[in-house]
């Protein structure tokens, strides 16, 4: 289950938490800048003006988007909520010389789940780069075991009562600016030198702990 500790994030633009061509070569500042700035920009901005003197102003990012998942007369709220959510989250999935090893707590949970760290990889990157059209891969926690899955468009694991520990942006606007269709490219460049796997071992702590509480 989705836990506020590993998934609250407030309702405004936080900036990057890294330079803008820290990334580079893998993303570019260029890119980084459009993804950022316009396209995460955006769904926050509109996301504020359709909960504007609703009963969910001033809820958190996470409980908005759990409070109109599957309701379709609120899919324009949900759409930009999920994705002010998604992006926030995920600008902290990416670090500067980031991969390589997990932490131990996730790298036993990885060989746990899916028999070695190389194949929970592997898991990630097959959803990444076999999502259909638009949407995101995660690395995910249930009932304290990890799993793999893919979400088309603005959906995330909030939506299912799941806790995201990692997650890659497969929408073009991630990739496209640098490498064109080449997605497969893309996805195994951020897992081999992006991933911010001390992120997602921090996400796991949390929500194994408040599962113990």
């Amino acid at each position: 289950m989705a836990t506020a500790a590993t998934t609250s994030i407030p309702l405004d633009l936080e900036p990057l938490p890294y330079p803008i061509d820290a990334l580079e070569p893998v993303i570019s500042g260029r890119t980084l800048s459009f993804h950022h700035d316009k396209h995460h920009r955006a769904y926050v901005e509109t996301l504020s003006k359709l909960i504007a003197g609703t009963e969910l102003a001033g809820l958190r990012l996470d409980q908005i988007v759990s409070a109109t998942a599957a309701r379709p007369e609120r899919v324009s709220i949900f759409n930009n909520a999920a994705q002010a959510w998604n992006h926030a989250f995920y600008w902290k999935c990416l670090k500067p010389k980031g991969g390589g090893d997990p932490p131990l707590i996730l790298k036993k949970k990885m060989q746990g789940a899916f028999g070695s760290v190389e194949a929970c990889k592997k898991e990630l990157v097959n959803s990444a780069v076999t999502q259909f059209g638009s949407g995101w891969a995660w690395l995910v926690v249930e009932a304290g075991n990890l799993k793999v899955l893919k979400t088309g468009n603005a959906n995330d694991p909030l939506a299912q009562g799941l806790t995201p520990l990692l997650t890659i942006d497969v929408w073009e606007h991630a990739y496209y600016l640098d490498y064109q269709n080449r997605r497969a490219d893309h996805v195994n460049a951020v897992v081999d030198k992006l991933a911010n796997w001390g992120f997602a071992a921090d996400n796991l702590e949390k929500a194994m702990s408040l599962n113990h509480e």
